[in-house]
């Protein structure tokens, strides 16, 4: 696999953990829906990033999903369908990351934002080649 397509599918290996990780922290029997709410924003944040080094287009360092999503939409249009949950998922970047007013996302706050990532994710990965999904076995080199 080259090095482009071996970087793209990092970036989505990552956003398959933070999902995973999401899920987990959200279904502990002491749930910490602080973090998982951030793994979600961050599974779509990786999910896109991956879809963009796919397509070469380049990005500055950005946590903001929907500044992601509007650059991804030069490659496929169907990505302004994803402008919405882009919006929902970015403020969970720093949102519960800090001591502030909220400590902590409803569940069904949660719910929504795992959704949204799930979603994406699912939404990106039959526009990219096969050989770049998570489970897909590395070529050798």
């Amino acid at each position: 696999m080259n090095a482009k397509l071996e970087l793209v599918r990092n970036w989505l290996i990552k956003a398959r953990r933070d999902l995973a990780a999401a899920r987990k922290l959200a279904t502990d029997p002491d749930p910490y829906l602080d973090v998982a709410v951030y793994h979600c924003q961050q599974a779509a944040e990786k999910t896109v990033k991956g879809f963009l080094v796919f397509h070469d287009q380049p990005f500055e360092k950005t946590h903001d999903v929907e500044v992601l999503v509007s650059l991804a939409q030069r490659y496929d249009a169907r990505f302004s369908t994803w402008i919405e949950a882009a919006v929902r998922l970015t403020p969970y970047s720093t949102e519960f990351r800090y001591p502030s007013g909220l400590l902590e996302p409803t569940p069904d706050e949660f719910e929504q934002a795992l959704e949204a990532a799930n979603g994406l994710y699912a939404f990106v990965l039959p526009l990219l080649p096969p050989e770049v999904h998570p489970w897909a076995a590395p070529s050798p080199r």
